[in-house]
């Protein structure tokens, strides 16, 4: 559970940015494919930045808890997903 809660931590700073993207995807299209494939390339994009720039460091805290690169974005992704659905079924409702 407190691996789990400092994933969360990690994808704080990201829910901002995710919400947007989400919003933006909604106003085009409430199905769900384009809007995950989106959230995919954003999450590819974001580890990419954080492998290649300064902020790699802040991934050495979450191996020494036990946490692989690929098993963080994985599960930010699993949520940013879950997350999205809720959203646009949500936005597909009342629209």
């Amino acid at each position: 559970m407190n691996r789990f809660l400092a994933i969360l931590s990690f994808y704080k700073p990201f829910v901002v940015w995710s919400f947007i993207a989400t919003t933006i995807c909604a106003f085009f299209s409430t199905h769900l494919i384009p809007a995950i494939v989106t959230k995919l390339f954003l999450t590819v994009f974001a580890w990419y930045y954080m492998n290649e720039t300064n902020n790699k460091r802040k991934l050495t805290f979450y191996q020494n808890l036990g946490i692989s690169t690929f098993k963080l974005f994985s599960v930010v992704f699993i949520v940013d997903c879950f997350l999205t659905v809720i959203f646009l079924t949500l936005f597909s409702e009342f629209t």
